[in-house]
This record gives C-alpha cells, structure tokens and sequence, in this order.
C-alpha cells in the first residue's frame, strides 16, 4: 500500500525485454530484496539492488499485463519516473490509501495555468468514470489528487506549485497519457451497490 504522496523523482537506466533498472535517491541499504516501490503509481518489486553514489540503481520486472494497462511499455532509458515507498505501519497517511494496481490509462485533455498552481483536465476511460466523483480521490502517476470537478468521462483536478516541482508533473503537457488508479473505497462501494441491485 501506498498513500499517494511522492518521495523521489527516479529515472529509468536500462529497459531490457521485461527487466527495467532505475537509479534512485533512496540508500541501497534502505531497499530490501523484495520491496514494494511505487514507479509512476505502479507497485513494483525490487529484485535487484546495488549502490550509485548515495543513491541505489534497483531493477524490477514488468509483465506484458502491466505494460497493457499502463505507460511503463512506452518507457526508454532518460525517463523519469514518481517513486514512492511502501507505506510502513506508523507512517503518515498524507494522501489516500493507493494499492499500486493502476486501472487504466488516463489522457490528458488541458492545462490551465491557475495563479502559480496548474488546472487539468483528464479523459478517463468509459468503464471508470462511475469510480470518479467530485472532491474524491485519484491517483495519476502514483499522485495522490483531489477532483474538483466532473463532467461525464472527463474531471480536473489543481497542481499546486510544490506538487509541479516534486514530480514530474512540470513536463506534462496535453495529449499525453498518465496511471490511473481510481479510488480503493469507490470501488468497492460500487461493486457493493451492484450486488444489491
């Protein structure tokens, strides 16, 4: 589990098949064999870690189905990618609960400068738009966002300045696709609704 909110900017070393190496800030020392790590909102699993200065250059291994349903099948050595730990038992929830598991892929409509923040719009998916709702929560690229406003299959969501300049939201630019991970409680509230009916 996740919570949405972003702790180092990654960039992807290699991609080699399914095999892809990242080089991070987060100590080597610190990333257990095995950990949960949050690429772009993606759970991924290190299976290999070793030193790169202060930092660590790990490896995870992406299957065909992730690539299907998210961006990492478009990634090439330079990219950067939102990274995130694993939640620990004690953290701070600062976002919203996040499982790692992206739904889909979410484009990018707009984007509106708003006084030093940035307003966008995002095209979800048909099958998700029932899962979105004004003032809930999504997760794009692993970031944990408020809805301001929906509109059918369409919603906005405001950039604050810190949030454009701890990830790599300051690149986005319309037409261009991100994670989307709708939330865990609508989900579940719907599917509840459904078995009711």
């Amino acid at each position: 589990m996740f919570t949405g909110i972003i702790t180092d900017i990654g960039e992807v070393v290699s991609v080699r098949g399914g095999q892809f190496t990242l080089r991070s800030a987060y100590p080597a020392d610190t990333i257990p064999l095995g950990a949960s790590i949050g690429c772009d909102g993606c759970c991924l699993t290190a299976t290999s870690i070793k030193a790169d200065g202060a930092g660590s250059i790990f490896a995870v291994d992406v299957s065909n189905e992730t690539k299907s349903k998210t961006t990492l099948g478009g990634w090439k050595p330079g990219v950067r990618v939102n990274l995130e730990r694993a939640l620990r038992a004690g953290d701070e929830l600062g976002g919203h609960i996040v499982s790692g598991h992206i739904d889909d892929v979410a484009t990018i409509v707009d984007i509106t400068p708003d006084s030093d923040s940035r307003r966008i719009t995002f095209e979800a998916p048909e099958h998700l738009a029932l899962y979105i709702a004004p003032k809930g929560s999504v997760a794009l690229d692993g970031i944990s966002l408020t809805v301001n406003e929906v509109a059918g299959n369409r919603f906005g969501v405001n950039i604050i300045p810190h949030t454009l300049t701890a990830t790599t939201w300051e690149s986005k630019k319309p037409g261009g696709k991100v994670n989307l991970e709708v939330d865990l409680f609508a989900r579940y509230v719907a599917r509840l609704l459904e078995y009711r009916r």
